[in-house]
Protein backbone atom coordinates (compact mmCIF):
# COMPACT_ATOMS: atom_id res chain seq x y z
CA UNK A 1 0.00 0.00 0.00
CA UNK A 2 1.15 3.96 -0.96
CA UNK A 3 0.97 6.42 1.93
CA UNK A 4 -2.82 7.66 0.62
CA UNK A 5 -3.88 3.67 1.34
CA UNK A 6 -2.43 3.12 4.98
CA UNK A 7 -4.09 3.34 8.50
CA UNK A 8 -2.79 5.79 11.24
CA UNK A 9 0.16 4.95 12.74
CA UNK A 10 -0.94 6.04 16.22
CA UNK A 11 -4.71 6.94 16.96
CA UNK A 12 -6.42 10.47 15.98
CA UNK A 13 -7.64 13.23 17.74
CA UNK A 14 -11.15 13.38 18.22
CA UNK A 15 -13.22 15.86 20.14
CA UNK A 16 -17.26 14.80 21.61
CA UNK A 17 -19.84 17.47 20.49
CA UNK A 18 -23.06 18.23 21.60
CA UNK A 19 -25.23 19.02 18.74
CA UNK A 20 -28.79 20.99 18.67
CA UNK A 21 -31.49 19.40 16.33
CA UNK A 22 -33.98 22.35 15.26
CA UNK A 23 -36.10 20.85 17.85
CA UNK A 24 -33.67 20.77 20.81
CA UNK A 25 -32.69 17.04 20.65
CA UNK A 26 -29.49 17.28 21.91
CA UNK A 27 -27.11 14.75 19.93
CA UNK A 28 -23.73 13.40 20.69
CA UNK A 29 -21.18 13.60 18.08
CA UNK A 30 -17.58 13.54 17.46
CA UNK A 31 -14.44 15.38 15.30
CA UNK A 32 -11.85 13.78 14.04
CA UNK A 33 -9.58 17.07 13.12
CA UNK A 34 -7.51 16.62 9.72
CA UNK A 35 -4.27 16.01 10.18
CA UNK A 36 -2.20 18.66 8.33
CA UNK A 37 -3.80 20.93 5.65
CA UNK A 38 -7.70 21.06 5.55
CA UNK A 39 -9.09 19.88 2.19
CA UNK A 40 -12.72 19.49 3.24
CA UNK A 41 -15.77 18.29 6.11
CA UNK A 42 -16.60 15.10 5.78
CA UNK A 43 -20.01 13.76 7.54
CA UNK A 44 -20.18 10.63 8.21
CA UNK A 45 -23.90 9.37 8.17
CA UNK A 46 -24.33 5.96 9.26
CA UNK A 47 -26.91 3.07 9.18
CA UNK A 48 -29.88 2.19 10.91
CA UNK A 49 -28.60 0.39 14.18
CA UNK A 50 -25.03 1.05 13.88
CA UNK A 51 -23.27 3.51 16.55
CA UNK A 52 -20.81 5.79 15.51
CA UNK A 53 -18.05 4.04 16.83
CA UNK A 54 -17.96 1.32 14.29
CA UNK A 55 -16.82 4.36 11.78
CA UNK A 56 -13.92 5.38 13.84
CA UNK A 57 -11.27 3.96 11.75
CA UNK A 58 -12.75 5.15 8.38
CA UNK A 59 -12.57 8.38 10.40
CA UNK A 60 -9.46 8.76 11.45
CA UNK A 61 -8.24 7.58 8.07
CA UNK A 62 -9.96 10.48 6.37
CA UNK A 63 -8.15 13.01 8.77
CA UNK A 64 -5.08 11.46 7.83
CA UNK A 65 -6.15 12.50 4.22
CA UNK A 66 -7.21 15.81 5.48
CA UNK A 67 -10.50 16.07 6.09
CA UNK A 68 -12.32 17.12 9.32
CA UNK A 69 -14.68 14.17 10.11
CA UNK A 70 -17.65 14.13 11.66
CA UNK A 71 -19.96 11.31 13.09
CA UNK A 72 -22.99 11.19 14.77
CA UNK A 73 -25.18 8.95 16.76
CA UNK A 74 -28.79 9.62 16.13
CA UNK A 75 -31.55 10.59 18.38
CA UNK A 76 -32.57 7.36 20.31
CA UNK A 77 -29.46 5.37 19.26
CA UNK A 78 -25.55 4.83 20.66
CA UNK A 79 -24.65 8.13 22.71
CA UNK A 80 -27.81 10.31 21.84
CA UNK A 81 -30.49 7.73 23.20
CA UNK A 82 -32.36 8.71 25.87
CA UNK A 83 -32.56 7.47 29.53
CA UNK A 84 -35.13 4.38 28.20
CA UNK A 85 -36.29 3.86 24.60
CA UNK A 86 -40.02 2.47 26.18
CA UNK A 87 -42.22 5.58 25.55
CA UNK A 88 -39.77 7.44 23.37
CA UNK A 89 -41.36 8.82 20.48
CA UNK A 90 -39.60 9.72 16.88
CA UNK A 91 -40.48 9.75 13.54
CA UNK A 92 -37.74 8.11 10.92
CA UNK A 93 -37.86 10.36 9.26
CA UNK A 94 -36.53 12.87 12.22
CA UNK A 95 -32.49 11.75 11.25
CA UNK A 96 -32.65 13.17 8.04
CA UNK A 97 -34.68 16.47 8.47
CA UNK A 98 -33.33 17.33 11.86
CA UNK A 99 -30.08 15.33 12.67
CA UNK A 100 -28.35 15.12 9.93
CA UNK A 101 -29.69 18.14 8.58
CA UNK A 102 -28.08 19.92 11.98
CA UNK A 103 -25.34 18.52 11.61
CA UNK A 104 -25.02 19.81 7.43
CA UNK A 105 -25.91 23.02 9.00
CA UNK A 106 -23.21 23.08 11.75
CA UNK A 107 -20.03 21.46 9.18
CA UNK A 108 -21.07 24.31 6.08
CA UNK A 109 -20.57 27.25 7.87
CA UNK A 110 -16.45 27.27 7.66
CA UNK A 111 -15.10 27.80 3.68
CA UNK A 112 -14.69 24.44 3.21
CA UNK A 113 -16.02 21.42 0.20
CA UNK A 114 -18.71 19.86 2.49
CA UNK A 115 -18.58 16.05 1.93
CA UNK A 116 -20.47 13.09 2.47
CA UNK A 117 -20.12 9.40 3.35
CA UNK A 118 -23.49 7.24 3.76
CA UNK A 119 -23.52 3.74 4.73
CA UNK A 120 -27.44 2.08 4.15
CA UNK A 121 -29.53 4.39 5.76
CA UNK A 122 -26.86 7.17 5.08
CA UNK A 123 -27.45 7.07 1.38
CA UNK A 124 -31.36 7.29 1.94
CA UNK A 125 -31.11 10.70 4.22
CA UNK A 126 -29.53 13.18 1.47
CA UNK A 127 -32.73 14.04 -0.52
CA UNK A 128 -34.73 14.54 2.55
CA UNK A 129 -32.19 17.01 3.75
CA UNK A 130 -33.30 20.72 3.83
CA UNK A 131 -29.75 21.72 3.04
CA UNK A 132 -28.64 19.20 1.09
CA UNK A 133 -27.25 22.16 -1.62
CA UNK A 134 -24.76 22.38 0.66
CA UNK A 135 -22.90 19.11 0.12
CA UNK A 136 -20.21 19.12 -2.41
CA UNK A 137 -20.30 15.17 -3.08
CA UNK A 138 -21.82 12.79 -1.43
CA UNK A 139 -20.56 8.85 -1.82
CA UNK A 140 -22.81 5.93 -0.15
CA UNK A 141 -21.81 2.65 0.52
CA UNK A 142 -24.55 -0.72 0.70
CA UNK A 143 -27.51 1.84 0.31
CA UNK A 144 -30.27 -0.41 -1.01
CA UNK A 145 -34.27 -0.32 -1.57
CA UNK A 146 -34.67 -3.08 1.54
CA UNK A 147 -36.88 -5.11 -0.01
CA UNK A 148 -36.55 -8.33 0.66
CA UNK A 149 -37.54 -9.44 -3.23
CA UNK A 150 -34.31 -7.97 -3.99
CA UNK A 151 -32.28 -9.82 -1.61
CA UNK A 152 -30.74 -13.61 -2.26
CA UNK A 153 -32.96 -16.53 -1.48
CA UNK A 154 -32.09 -17.47 1.12
CA UNK A 155 -31.59 -13.70 2.95
CA UNK A 156 -35.06 -12.95 2.05
CA UNK A 157 -36.54 -15.69 3.61
CA UNK A 158 -34.17 -14.75 6.95
CA UNK A 159 -35.82 -11.33 6.55
CA UNK A 160 -39.49 -11.80 5.87
CA UNK A 161 -38.93 -14.16 9.22
CA UNK A 162 -37.23 -11.25 11.24
CA UNK A 163 -40.14 -8.50 10.11
CA UNK A 164 -43.00 -10.80 10.48
CA UNK A 165 -42.17 -13.45 13.00
CA UNK A 166 -39.25 -12.59 15.22
CA UNK A 167 -39.62 -8.76 15.61
CA UNK A 168 -43.54 -8.34 16.31
CA UNK A 169 -43.58 -10.31 19.56
CA UNK A 170 -40.09 -8.49 20.56
CA UNK A 171 -41.43 -5.27 19.85
CA UNK A 172 -44.49 -6.16 22.11
CA UNK A 173 -42.84 -7.15 25.04
CA UNK A 174 -40.26 -3.82 25.24
CA UNK A 175 -42.07 -1.47 23.59
CA UNK A 176 -39.34 -0.74 21.12
CA UNK A 177 -37.09 -2.76 18.68
CA UNK A 178 -35.00 -4.72 20.72
CA UNK A 179 -32.88 -6.57 17.86
CA UNK A 180 -29.77 -6.72 20.14
CA UNK A 181 -31.67 -9.85 21.39
CA UNK A 182 -31.14 -11.28 18.46
CA UNK A 183 -26.88 -9.90 18.07
CA UNK A 184 -28.29 -7.84 15.04
CA UNK A 185 -27.55 -4.51 16.18
CA UNK A 186 -28.62 -1.54 18.60
CA UNK A 187 -31.84 -0.99 19.69
CA UNK A 188 -34.11 1.42 17.85
CA UNK A 189 -37.29 3.66 19.16
CA UNK A 190 -40.67 2.28 18.28
CA UNK A 191 -41.46 5.14 15.48
CA UNK A 192 -37.87 3.46 13.56
CA UNK A 193 -39.85 0.23 13.73
CA UNK A 194 -42.89 0.86 12.34
CA UNK A 195 -41.35 2.94 9.96
CA UNK A 196 -38.78 0.91 8.40
CA UNK A 197 -40.90 -2.11 8.58
CA UNK A 198 -43.85 -0.31 6.21
CA UNK A 199 -41.59 1.17 3.60
CA UNK A 200 -39.59 -2.43 3.42
CA UNK A 201 -42.44 -3.92 2.06
CA UNK A 202 -42.21 -1.65 -1.03
CA UNK A 203 -39.68 -2.71 -4.01
CA UNK A 204 -38.99 0.80 -4.11
CA UNK A 205 -39.07 1.17 -0.50
CA UNK A 206 -41.12 4.83 0.45
CA UNK A 207 -41.22 5.84 -3.16
CA UNK A 208 -43.93 3.51 -3.60
CA UNK A 209 -45.71 4.37 -0.45
CA UNK A 210 -48.97 6.26 -1.63
CA UNK A 211 -48.99 7.82 2.32
CA UNK A 212 -45.24 9.29 1.17
CA UNK A 213 -45.60 10.50 -2.41
CA UNK A 214 -44.68 13.94 -1.27
CA UNK A 215 -40.83 12.64 -1.11
CA UNK A 216 -40.66 11.78 -4.51
CA UNK A 217 -40.00 16.03 -5.81
CA UNK A 218 -37.65 16.37 -2.72
CA UNK A 219 -35.01 13.91 -4.57
CA UNK A 220 -35.94 14.24 -8.02
CA UNK A 221 -34.17 18.01 -6.51
CA UNK A 222 -30.52 16.62 -5.39
CA UNK A 223 -28.20 18.15 -8.05
CA UNK A 224 -25.06 16.87 -5.93
CA UNK A 225 -22.87 14.24 -7.31
CA UNK A 226 -23.87 11.06 -6.12
CA UNK A 227 -21.44 7.98 -5.93
CA UNK A 228 -23.64 4.78 -4.90
CA UNK A 229 -21.39 1.78 -4.56
CA UNK A 230 -22.11 -1.15 -3.44
CA UNK A 231 -20.69 -5.22 -3.28
CA UNK A 232 -21.71 -7.85 -5.05
CA UNK A 233 -21.88 -10.29 -1.89
CA UNK A 234 -23.98 -7.43 0.01
CA UNK A 235 -27.02 -9.38 1.12
CA UNK A 236 -29.27 -6.56 2.05
CA UNK A 237 -28.26 -4.20 -0.35
CA UNK A 238 -27.58 -6.29 -3.43
CA UNK A 239 -26.57 -3.83 -6.87
CA UNK A 240 -30.71 -4.51 -7.62
CA UNK A 241 -31.80 -2.93 -4.64
CA UNK A 242 -29.10 -0.35 -5.09
CA UNK A 243 -30.73 0.83 -8.38
CA UNK A 244 -34.62 0.40 -7.04
CA UNK A 245 -33.46 3.28 -4.60
CA UNK A 246 -31.39 5.36 -6.91
CA UNK A 247 -33.72 6.38 -9.30
CA UNK A 248 -35.25 8.46 -7.06
CA UNK A 249 -32.29 10.88 -7.30
CA UNK A 250 -33.35 10.93 -10.91
CA UNK A 251 -32.10 14.90 -10.95
CA UNK A 252 -28.36 14.04 -9.96
CA UNK A 253 -25.21 13.19 -11.85
CA UNK A 254 -24.84 9.08 -10.59
CA UNK A 255 -21.22 7.19 -10.26
CA UNK A 256 -22.50 3.32 -9.94
CA UNK A 257 -20.08 1.23 -9.49
CA UNK A 258 -20.46 -2.28 -7.76
CA UNK A 259 -17.06 -4.03 -5.72
CA UNK A 260 -16.43 -7.18 -5.71
CA UNK A 261 -14.07 -8.46 -2.81
CA UNK A 262 -10.90 -9.63 -3.83
CA UNK A 263 -10.41 -13.06 -3.79
CA UNK A 264 -8.80 -14.65 -0.78
CA UNK A 265 -10.57 -11.91 1.45
CA UNK A 266 -13.49 -12.09 4.06
CA UNK A 267 -16.81 -10.78 2.47
CA UNK A 268 -17.61 -7.22 2.67
CA UNK A 269 -21.82 -8.18 2.91
CA UNK A 270 -23.74 -5.32 3.94
CA UNK A 271 -21.16 -4.26 6.99
CA UNK A 272 -17.04 -4.83 5.96
CA UNK A 273 -17.28 -1.46 3.82
CA UNK A 274 -16.05 -0.25 6.98
CA UNK A 275 -13.56 -2.76 8.19
CA UNK A 276 -9.88 -1.91 7.84
CA UNK A 277 -9.05 -4.61 5.12
CA UNK A 278 -10.86 -2.26 2.80
CA UNK A 279 -8.52 0.74 3.21
CA UNK A 280 -8.25 0.51 -0.78
CA UNK A 281 -11.98 0.93 -1.02
CA UNK A 282 -11.72 4.32 1.21
CA UNK A 283 -9.11 5.57 -0.42
CA UNK A 284 -11.02 5.06 -3.75
CA UNK A 285 -13.91 6.64 -2.15
CA UNK A 286 -12.16 9.87 -0.62
CA UNK A 287 -10.54 9.91 -4.31
CA UNK A 288 -13.14 10.80 -5.93
CA UNK A 289 -14.99 13.37 -3.48
CA UNK A 290 -12.14 15.54 -3.07
CA UNK A 291 -12.27 15.71 -6.56
CA UNK A 292 -15.33 17.81 -6.53
CA UNK A 293 -15.33 21.13 -5.77
CA UNK A 294 -17.67 23.50 -3.17
CA UNK A 295 -21.45 23.89 -4.86
CA UNK A 296 -21.85 27.71 -5.68
CA UNK A 297 -24.81 27.89 -2.82
CA UNK A 298 -21.85 27.20 -0.42
CA UNK A 299 -19.63 30.15 -1.45
CA UNK A 300 -18.82 32.72 0.72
Amino acid sequence: MNAATQAPATQAQRDKLSILASDGYALTAYRYPAQGQAHGNLLVAGGTGVPQRFYRRFAEYAAQRGLNVLTIDYRGCGESQPASLKGFEMSYLDWSQQDLAAAVELLAREPLPLYWVGHSFGGHAIGLLPNHDRLAACYTFGTGAGWAGWMPKGEALKIRLFWHLLMPPIVAWKGYMAWSLLGMGDDLPLGVYRDWKRWCGFPRYYFDDPTMAWVKPLYAAVRTPLALVTSTDDPWAPPRSRDAFAEGYSGAPQTIRDITPPAGNPPIGHMGYFRSDCQPVWAEALDWLLAHPAPASAAG
